[in-house]
């Protein structure tokens, strides 16, 4: 079992070749790729069996970063993301510097700061937004901790972290905000 830095510099490897990682994130297991990266992107749909019209979120390890990904800031949106005692993800208007594919057709996009530690590890030395999205087949269960993840999930990936598989819980899914332009918050999921 490597090190929380180890198994997130194997990762960002993986990344970097426009790779499919299953990672430990601050709610369930995740299946994530580069953002920025497209193809990568449509890899990470296909994984999943999702419609690639269905947004996913990404995760960042800092705030300050939001504004790499999002042309519109609101200034409501740093208290929320400061303030928030459990995972929180906020909708952001105006999704920019990202994978086409990833972007909601609104134009939003969904990011999430993580402080779990390995996401975070992994985001702060990927030095980019890595897509979350929960590593089930889509229309299916979500799994709570690895052990509920589907052979057909692990085979498709290019990298298994090798931390936290070990671990159960009853993680629970973020709460999901909407911020538009204006600064209008809607809660989507609590």
């Amino acid at each position: 079992m490597g090190t929380i830095a180890d198994e997130a510099k194997k990762c960002v490897e993986v990344l970097r070749k426009g790779g499919v990682i299953l990672y430990p994130t601050d709610t369930v297991w995740g299946i994530g790729c580069d953002a920025t990266n497209p193809e990568a992107v449509k890899r990470v749909y296909e994984i999943k069996r999702r419609a690639d019209n269905k947004a996913m979120l990404l995760l960042v390890d800092n705030a300050d970063r939001i504004s790499r990904y999002v042309a519109s800031v609101p200034a409501v949106a740093w208290d929320l993301v400061e303030l928030a005692d459990k995972p929180l993800t906020v909708i952001y208007d105006g999704a920019r510097n990202l994978a086409p594919n990833l972007i909601a057709e609104d134009g939003s996009i969904g990011i999430r700061v993580t402080s779990e530690l390995f996401s975070k590890e992994l985001c702060y030395r990927f030095q980019k937004a890595v897509v979350s999205t929960s590593a089930n087949i889509s229309g299916e269960p979500t799994p709570r901790f690895f052990a509920e993840i589907s052979e057909e999930i692990i085979n498709a990936v290019d990298y298994v972290v090798n931390y936290k598989q070990l671990e159960k819980g009853n993680p629970k899914s973020s709460s999901i905000v909407k911020l538009t332009a204006n600064g209008t918050v809607k809660v989507i999921r609590d």
